[in-house]
This record gives structure tokens, C-alpha cells and sequence, in this order.
């Protein structure tokens, strides 16, 4: 081989080499590359996870180029979900992981499309919402119940008179329903209806007696004075709401947010998960972003993906304990 040939052949090995080491997401935001970044969110457009997927998908928009939201709604989450899972794992289809879908539903459901624990790759938690402990305040002031303790005190001396509302078997204020009730040793029937939203109307109505509810969707009526907050049951009290304690200054330990944040189909290269990991943080800690999310009641989280795969398992290890003592199915 003569050697200008040779030269070029090694230089034209060593370019494919080069090439073959850069992961796909970086390809992907190389000037003049035109491909995007699809963000699934398992939920209808316009709720809390849809505004702040939309939010940090704009503040993104210059370390990794487009980022287009994609709903996909249905299954509680479940067909979501799946889509990122099957997705190819090159950085271009992440997914957002909510606790329905990655804590709740692998024990609800009795057949799964996907494997939660082992379909997907943290990039990092965003989200915390507190829920809430609200009576109808009505109510509420005709059995001059003010605080956690008197709703306990009530429900021990009027045994099965009290019952809640939920957004239906399973969902998160059904089963912090159900931990509520173990904890403190009372009985409140559960009356699960079709959705958050019409089982606060419910509340509102007095057809229940008190719901536990995510602060974001309670707020605008505990503001209102239609509904009184009585705990939260994060571990510490929210700043959202001052001067109502948490569940856990009696309960010891009890703790059951709702929260959401990122994930990537499993397989994805690690430094393709360490720049969208770095990316995304970057927007999370954006003075703007802090605003913008206490706005909606929710508190930025962010974390490592090792941390975030982490707290998932620890979550799915304490629903299953839940869903299964609720007895609540999804066939």
C-alpha cells in the first residue's frame, strides 16, 4: 500500500472509531443535526406533570436542542410508560415516571406491559407534591373538629360514621387513606370515585367527610375556606402551607407524596444519561423554575440517576405493602 493511501485509510478507521464512541444523544445536538428529543408524558395535556415537563422541556432548549412533548394518555399512566420503555435507549425518547406508574401500578394491576423495575434508567426526580388531610369546612366546624387529633378522637368515639373520598382503588389518596386508618386504629368507609376532581366536588358537597388530596389540585379551596387542612403528609411540614403539621409528628415515619421525574428506556449509554442528568438539573435549579413550580404547588427535587432509581425501588417496596392491604386490583 503506498503511503498517502495508507495515511488515508488510517485516518478514515480512526474517524468511524472516533464516531462509534459518541453517544447518540450527542450526535443528536451536533450543529446541523435536526433530530429532537421526545419527552412522553403518560398523562392528558394540561395537569401538573404536563406543565412542568413543558417548563423544564423549554429551559433545556439550549444545552440539548428540541425537546417535544408527546401525551399519551390511558391505563393510569400504564400506556405512557410503556412506550418509553420499548423506546430505543439513544437518548432521543425519555419518559416521565410518576408514582402511579412506578410505584403504585406494578401491584395494582394484575398484568403489566412493562417491568418498572427494570425497563428504565433514572435521569432524576422533579417533583414533590405534598398531600393533604381536608375535611369539607362545614362539616368540619358542625363537629367542631380543628385538628388531627380531633378527627381521630371523633372517629374512636363514633366508630363507622366517617367515611372518604378517593380518586378511585388504588389511587394515592385511597391508599393514604388506608394508612391513615391503620395508623390511628379508625374506620372510615372508603367511597372511591372516577377521577381527583369529582371526588372533591364530593367533598365540597359533604357527601364525604374528608379526602386525602395532592395540596396542588386542594389549594385553590383551602385558600377559598370551602375545605380545612388538617395534616400533610409529607415527613416535614410544607412551606406551602404553613401551620399544618404532618402526619408524621403523630404517626411516626408516615410519608406519601406524589412525585414525578425522568426516566430513559434501560440500556441508555451512561454518558448519555450523565448529560441529561446534568441538563435537566441545570433547569431544575433555575431560580425562575423554583417560582414558576411553587406556583403549581410543587417543590423541585433533583438527583443523580443512581438516587433516583433508588428512591423508585424504596417507593415500590412501600406500595406493595399498601395495595396489597387495601386489597385494591385493577384486572
Amino acid at each position: 500500500m503506498a503511503p498517502m493511501t495508507h495515511r488515508r485509510h488510517f485516518l478514515l478507521s480512526a474517524t468511524a472509531a472516533a464516531a462509534a464512541c459518541v453517544s447518540p444523544l450527542a450526535l443528536a445536538q451536533a450543529p446541523g443535526h435536526d433530530a429532537t428529543i421526545r419527552l412522553i408524558v403518560p398523562y392528558a395535556p394540561g395537569g401538573p406533570l404536563d406543565a412542568t415537563a413543558r417548563l423544564l422541556a423549554e429551559r433545556v432548549r439550549d444545552s440539548l436542542g428540541t425537546v417535544v412533548i408527546d401525551n399519551k394518555a390511558g391505563a393510569g399512566g400504564n400506556i405512557g410508560a410503556d412506550a418509553v420503555a420499548k423506546a430505543a435507549p439513544d437518548g432521543l425518547t425519555i419518559g416521565l415516571a410518576a408514582t402511579a406508574t412506578h410505584a403504585v401500578n406494578p401491584w395494582l394491576y394484575s398484568r403489566m406491559p412493562y417491568d418498572a423495575a427494570k425497563d428504565f434508567a433514572g435521569i432524576t426526580q422533579m417533583v414533590r407534591v405534598p398531600n393533604v388531610l381536608v375535611m369539607n369546612a362545614a362539616k368540619a366546624e358542625q363537629l367542631k373538629i380543628h385538628t388531627l387529633a380531633d378527627l381521630i378522637a371523633y372517629a374512636k368515639a363514633n366508630p363507622a360514621k366517617l367515611n372518604y373520598g378517593s380518586g378511585g382503588n388504588g389511587s394515592a389518596g385511597h391508599l393514604a387513606g388506608e394508612m391513615f386508618k391503620q395508623r390511628a386504629g379508625i374506620y372510615a368507609l372508603h367511597i372511591p370515585y372516577r377521577g381527583a376532581s369529582p371526588a372533591q366536588l364530593a367533598l365540597l358537597a359533604g357527601e364525604v367527610d374528608f379526602n386525602i388530596d395532592n395540596l396542588a389540585a386542594a389549594a385553590p379551596n383551602i385558600r377559598a375556606g370551602k375545605i380545612k387542612a388538617l395534616a400533610v403528609t409529607s415527613l416535614q411540614s410544607s412551606p406551602m402551607l404553613p401551620g399544618v403539621p404532618p402526619l408524621a409528628d403523630t404517626f411516626k415515619g408516615f410519608s406519601i407524596d406524589t412525585w414525578w421525574g425522568l426516566v430513559a428506556p434501560a440500556g441508555t449509554p451512561r454518558p448519555v444519561i450523565a448529560k441529561l442528568n446534568k441538563a435537566f438539573l441545570d433547569a431544575l435549579n433555575a431560580p425562575e423554575t423554583k417560582t414558576r413550580f411553587t406556583a403549581l404547588m410543587a417543590e423541585p427535587v433533583s438527583s443523580t440517576p443512581e438516587q433516583f432509581d433508588a428512591f423508585m425501588a424504596s417507593e415500590r417496596a412501600k406500595y406493595q405493602q399498601l395495595v396489597k392491604a387495601s386489597g385494591a386490583k385493577v384486572d
